[in-house]
């Protein structure tokens, strides 16, 4: 059975909620991964894994429990790109779908954004999660679910 998997310490609570409710109504096993205490409703299909402090240590718990067509959700783009080299998704909660033809230019992009803010340029943080984000991310989720039955 595929699982997803959540890079929990950032992921906004309304994404959170979506997620909860569709493994609810899809029998759909999910983990929560972060180094400090998430609350998650009880059910036996909704985990919560607490992870040491450091540097990407829950992005590398994820990395190793995931299996390929296994979905991801994170904003994390080095971490979307280490589990789509295993076979996984990933899906920041933005709604976009992660994939290998579009990674890498995530990746430069990123690279080359924080070289302009360790430079000293402002390059100011991401909008607001808005109303069609979240729509966004719903219908890429059930994109997912719908296919991995």
């Amino acid at each position: 059975m595929k699982k997803i998997w959540v890079d929990a310490d950032a992921c906004p609570v309304v994404i959170k909620e979506i997620l909860f409710k569709a493994a609810q109504r899809t029998q759909t096993p999910l983990t929560l991964v972060a180094n400090h205490a998430i609350r998650v409703p009880p059910s036996k299909l909704i985990q919560f894994r607490q992870v040491e402090g450091g540097f990407d240590v829950a992005d590398n718990w994820i990395v190793q429990q995931c299996e390929a067509n296994d979905l991801v959700i994170t904003a994390d783009i080095p971490l979307a790109s280490e589990v789509i080299a295993k076979g996984a998704l990933a899906l920041n909660p933005r709604g976009e779908l992660y994939t290998e033809s579009n990674i890498r230019a995530r990746l430069n992009m990123r690279d080359f954004m924080e070289s302009l803010r360790s430079s000293g340029v402002q390059t100011g943080g991401p909008d607001a999660l808005s109303q069609r984000d979240r729509q966004a991310f719903a219908n890429q989720l059930d994109r997912w679910l719908v296919q991995n039955r």
